[in-house]
């Protein structure tokens, strides 16, 4: 009887940590590195993230590499059909639905790149970061340096009063903070004490 291997395999990586950790930077060069492999690569991003570009994924020390602007993770399945490579940028901004679409192109033997934070501005799992982070091959968990002390960071510190789950933005209104700087909003400190 003989073996038959399913010769295109697909895989799914997760690059994954605070905001200014890296996460696009190491998305764009493993994109990047896809080109240069000549493999067909196919790169997305939220139209709600319009920080510093519409239509590139961007890194906060500007490096760039042009997307697609997308509003639902469905979108994607239209547009890379024919791409080996799929990048996917900040993917904590899409629905729950992005983890079906991962696993469809993934078995479709394509391998999926998708960056995004896993914790949100209160230190509580970002979903959908957190149940892509269960089913996927590869992980990559990335830290940023500390804001107050320096020490490796693995929070989103928000500055400003906003309970939004979701802001957009940089510099202006978050930054990296480690384990004994992060501040939890007060709200959820209360709420802890309760319990």
């Amino acid at each position: 009887m003989l073996n038959i291997v399913k010769q295109h395999t697909g895989w799914i990586e997760v690059i994954c940590g605070s905001m200014f950790s890296g996460k696009t930077e190491e998305l764009i060069r493993r994109l990047r590195r896809a080109v240069i492999a000549r493999q067909k690569v196919e790169i997305f991003k939220p139209k709600i993230d319009n920080r510093y570009s519409t239509t590139e994924i961007v890194s906060h020390d500007r490096q760039k590499i042009k997307s697609r602007p997308i509003e639902k993770p469905r979108e994607i399945l239209q547009y890379a059909l024919e791409a080996q490579v799929v990048g996917i940028d900040e993917a904590q901004f899409f629905d729950d639905s992005l983890i079906q679409v991962c696993q469809t192109l993934a078995n479709m033997g394509k391998r999926v790149i998708v960056a995004g934070l896993d914790q949100d501005y209160r230190g509580k799992p970002f979903d959908p970061i957190p149940r892509l982070l269960a089913i996927a091959e590869y992980i990559t968990k990335t830290h940023a340096i500390c804001a107050i002390c320096g020490n490796p960071a693995n929070h989103t510190q928000r500055l400003t009063p906003d309970k939004d789950t979701v802001i957009v933005g940089a510099g202006d209104i978050y930054e990296a903070r480690c384990r004994n700087c992060f501040e939890p909003p007060k709200e959820d400190e209360e709420e802890t004490t309760k319990e």
